[in-house]
């Protein structure tokens, strides 16, 4: 792990930081890539990927705020602290805040809706893919005490100062669980995109297999705020776009291949 990247004197420049922004900008491209692809308008993609990265970020720390209001009404403090700056949020949180702000703004430029969304879902599993190394880098979002061969013991105090992060503990690198998951889940949906497919055959793809992951992948996180009929909020909100995703795939009106 490695949560400052460069240190210069009491200046630093964190890992995390930097991935986030190469998942960003490959993100953008691969949307960009795509979306020209379908004859989409690639000035209004772009903006539109800027908007969502904006509304991902807030919705991922609104989630973790609700998620864990005991801590930070008893610790008001922490909201604006860079701690939390750092922190990467709950990812779901972030995802549907930026699919509100996706429909808001392809309504009100009158963009092909599921077309659009079909071109920003692989985007996204790359960004999300490489975000997830910023994580393992910084410490955050850690597994659950394991003893299997593989888990991952961190040892840079700084990353317990800055996040809380278990020191010295064998760990579930579930960071890289999820990295591995939506490498795989944007390698599936780059090769359906090139395929023949309807409009919304691409986004409903990736909420259903992506959060079929991530449903899988909190087993083995630690959690932090209390479980709800033994499933945590994550996983909870990972089966409502399981069944969003059913219904775009399943639901929506028929249409002639692209």
């Amino acid at each position: 792990m490695l949560p400052k990247l460069i240190t210069i004197g009491g200046f630093f420049i964190p890992t995390y930081g930097v991935l986030t922004a190469l998942a960003f900008l490959s993100a953008l491209w691969v949307i960009v890539k795509l979306g020209k692809r379908t004859g989409l308008n690639t000035d209004r993609l772009t903006n539109l990927g800027i908007y969502c990265a904006l509304a991902g970020m807030a919705g991922a720390k609104l989630a973790m705020f609700l998620f864990d209001w005991t801590y930070y009404t008893a610790h008001p403090g922490e909201v604006f602290s860079f701690t939390t700056l750092q922190a990467a949020g709950v990812f779901q949180g972030g995802l549907v805040l930026a699919i509100l702000t996706a429909y808001l703004y392809t309504r009100h430029f009158r963009m092909p809706g599921l077309l659009t969304a079909d071109a920003f879902a692989p985007g996204i599993a790359l960004g999300h893919a490489i975000g997830r190394l910023g994580c393992f880098s910084a410490g955050c979002c850690w597994g659950a005490r394991t003893n299997v061969p593989w888990a991952v013991t961190f040892m840079n105090p700084e990353a317990n100062t800055m996040f809380g992060t278990p020191v010295g503990i064998p760990l579930h690198p579930t960071q890289l669980y999820e990295s591995v998951a939506e490498l795989f889940v944007f390698a599936l949906l780059w090769w359906r995109f090139r395929k023949a497919h309807r409009p919304g055959d691409i986004i409903g793809l990736y909420l259903i297999v992506s959060s079929v992951l991530r449903f899988w992948i909190e087993f083995y996180r630690a959690h932090e705020q209390p479980l709800i009929a033994g499933l945590s909020l994550t996983q909870w909100i990972s089966m409502v776009l399981i069944v969003a995703g059913a219904l775009v795939l399943y639901a929506r009106p028929r249409r002639e291949l692209i």
